[in-house]
């Protein structure tokens, strides 16, 4: 038998186009939010790497917080998995015989900024420290904000430190962006007179003005307070010396709200911004500037020209090493 062909045409179906995932644009600039990865380079003592994880989670939530490193891993392993995870930075921790250092560099072609860490304090060493730690549970859900001072001298190397550390972190819309997501903020401080960074970072909290510490407790706990010892409700409020005034609040340091911030802090009042160090702190040198990634032209030498540095390793027998030397050695040493 003869057979028909079907004269049905086919429906035309346009082809899906494959959408960026939200999570990995920035909905303000429409470029990918940057990542990051915080890793080590050579051997490590126990402190130090304790500070790598503390670093970790201060760069959450764009950060590889369970990042293996092997010992054979070198840079250029990190840098072709870099590309596909799209991270746009590296913060590399190393030791020398004399200082441990902090290398802040933009993936993939540079610039490579390198700190000496003069001192450091870990996460537990601050919480030690304090009489009551604050660790809510989303505290880390949502980037920190940046906030840099000190660095408008209008020298290029501080210029590089400023865009560096200001695209480390996405940028934020005044206009859009929700409270209830900056409840963490990073600060950076240049000592003109010590060349120095201060490294801190800190946790934001709002608290109502003009509301007793009972009260604001009452509200934001949900449980029955215990009024046994007491005559009537009113003195749970105005019970002296058991907070029935409101701490004391700075008026520079208050803000009206724009919106409903918990339970508490309501729309078109006042609250007090406190912040609370959570760690890790460091102090920093920056020693050098690299236009590549840990390799090419030197911008900025803290300790002059390549001429310079060897002059003086040649007077003094025991001269400091650079840390890219001394990485060069471990990385031989591994290969034997």
């Amino acid at each position: 038998m003869a057979r028909f062909r079907n004269n049905k045409k086919k429906a035309f179906v346009k082809p899906v186009m494959k959408k960026p995932k939200p999570g990995n644009v920035d909905h303000i600039t429409g470029d990918k939010i940057p990542k990051s990865f915080v890793f080590s380079r050579g051997k490590l003592p126990g402190p130090l790497r304790q500070l790598e994880m503390d670093l970790r989670k201060l760069m959450l939530p764009y950060t590889a917080l369970k990042l293996k490193e092997k010992k054979r891993n070198n840079l250029k392993d990190f840098l072709n998995v870099a590309g596909p995870m799209g991270v746009t930075h590296f913060l590399m921790l190393s030791k020398t015989e004399t200082a441990p250092y902090l290398r802040v560099a933009r993936t993939p072609q540079g610039p490579t900024l390198t700190f000496k860490i003069k001192e450091y304090s870990l996460v537990a060493d601050v919480a030690q420290s304090q009489l009551r730690p604050r660790s809510p549970k989303d505290l880390f859900k949502n980037p920190p904000l940046i906030v840099l001072s000190g660095f408008g001298t209008g020298e290029q190397h501080l210029k590089l430190t400023t865009i560096m550390f200001q695209n480390i972190f996405p940028a934020i819309d005044i206009n859009t962006v929700k409270l209830s997501s900056c409840q963490r903020i990073v600060l950076l401080n240049y000592n003109k007179e010590t060349k120095l960074v201060d490294f801190c970072h800190y946790s934001i909290r709002l608290q109502p003005v003009g509301v007793s510490r009972r009260i604001r407790k009452f509200v934001q706990n949900h449980q029955v307070p215990d009024l046994r010892n007491l005559q009537d409700v009113s003195d749970f409020v105005t019970k002296a010396g058991y907070g029935s005034e409101s701490e004391a609040d700075d008026e520079a340091a208050t803000v009206t709200l724009a919106s409903d911030l918990g339970r508490v802090n309501q729309a078109s009042s006042k609250s007090a911004v406190k912040l609370q160090e959570i760690g890790p702190r460091m102090t920093l040198q920056l020693v050098k500037v690299e236009e590549g990634l840990c390799s090419g032209g030197v911008i900025f030498n803290e300790y002059g020209n390549a001429a310079d540095i060897k002059k003086k390793l040649g007077k003094q027998e025991g001269g400091e090493k650079d840390p890219d030397d001394v990485e060069e050695d471990q990385e031989d040493d591994e290969e034997e």
